[in-house]
């Protein structure tokens, strides 16, 4: 039988017991899939493109991406997104159409019950 492998990043697994504790006591399945999303192992982690993050997205809408965002493709439009981590030129193109970027950790503070947040990827 193989060893289940998963983060070894003392702060993702924090995260994830934190997201975890979150789902308890918020009764919240969508922290729950977030934290089962985060437990993957780094190789099976989501990757998002821009392109597809403006694809999916209207205007002023929260997003949270459980892995990378990358910068290929253009965005149009303003969105919040929330991910493991950005790439340098995701950073640039999202900073240069004034979306505002978070980690996971902000997203629980800055909006902790949820109000039009979805998962892409």
């Amino acid at each position: 039988m193989a060893n289940r492998t998963g983060p070894s990043n003392p702060h993702h697994q924090n995260l994830i017991v934190e997201l975890k504790k979150k789902a308890i006591v918020d009764n919240s399945q969508f922290w729950k899939r977030l934290a089962t999303d985060l437990e993957v192992p780094t190789r099976n982690r989501r990757v998002v493109n821009l392109s597809r993050i403006n694809r999916f997205t209207k205007g002023n809408e929260f997003i949270v991406v459980p892995g990378k965002v990358l910068g290929s493709g253009v965005i149009d439009h303003k969105v919040t997104v929330a991910a493991l981590s950005f790439s340098e030129g995701a950073v640039e193109k999202l900073k240069k159409q004034n979306c505002e970027l978070l980690s996971i950790d902000d997203l629980i503070k800055k909006n902790p019950k949820l109000s039009d947040v979805r998962i892409i990827g």
